[in-house]
């Protein structure tokens, strides 16, 4: 699909935007706290690639090439819904016997910027991008089990990591649903079973939503597959 000339520079600005979010979250993460401990969380894994992803479909986009191809791009969205939904639903829900809300209440400053930013901020533009910016009918339901390699990769590497660590070493375990030291692999292969099964039905949501939403005139993501170059 070709972008629209009047339509092109507000998405461009758009989607750069996103990528700035992330750069910006990123940034303070680690000028604010140890780049290795930084770098084994999921949020920053996923901003990673959220900076990657729609920051070079903005310098696509802006040289009028190719989109990112659709897998990629579908991806990117599961994992930055999985990081804002699991924040909000279980991180910093009270109710939630995973939460965390004793350190959140301690963040100032720019690491609550930070915290905004990689947990709310990149989501919801994500899902926007999704939602008005992106043409429709390009994701396949095969995505949704193959999307899942990605957080299996995660848990398989914190768990590692986790074993590996002393006890008592702070952010040993990332998460506390993965916290092997306090519940056992068993409860934690029960968790990671538990949300895989749920991202998976987001992955499968997310499908059915694009196969479903209607095409516009203004949608401008090039509906073309290819691999991610």
């Amino acid at each position: 699909m070709i972008t629209p000339a009047a339509l092109r520079p507000t998405t461009v600005a758009f989607r750069a935007l996103i990528a700035a979010a992330a750069v910006t979250g990123l940034v303070i993460e680690c000028v604010y706290g140890s780049v290795p401990v930084v770098l084994s969380f999921f949020t920053i894994w996923t901003n990673i690639l959220v900076a990657v992803t729609f920051g070079l479909s903005a310098y696509r986009l802006h040289r009028r090439e190719p989109d990112v191809d659709p897998f990629w791009r579908g991806g990117v969205l599961l994992f930055i819904l999985i990081t804002g939904l699991v924040f909000h639903l279980v991180l910093a829900n009270p109710s939630s016997p995973f939460n965390v809300l004793e350190a959140l209440d301690k963040l100032s400053g720019p690491k609550a910027v930070s915290n905004q930013l990689l947990h709310t901020v990149t989501p919801i533009g994500a899902a926007l991008d999704f939602l008005f910016l992106t043409a429709p009918r390009t994701l396949r339901p095969r995505y949704a089990a193959q999307w899942l390699a990605y957080p299996l990769l995660y848990v398989a590497f914190a768990l590692t990591r986790g074993a590996l660590l002393s006890p008592g070493t702070p952010s040993r375990y990332t998460y506390p649903f993965i916290d092997a030291a306090q519940y056992g692999y068993a409860r934690v292969a029960l968790n990671a079973v538990v949300l895989g099964l749920a991202f998976y039905a987001l992955g499968l949501a997310l499908v059915t939503a694009d196969r479903y939403r209607p095409p516009r005139e203004n949608r401008i993501s090039s509906p073309a597959e290819g691999p991610l170059k």
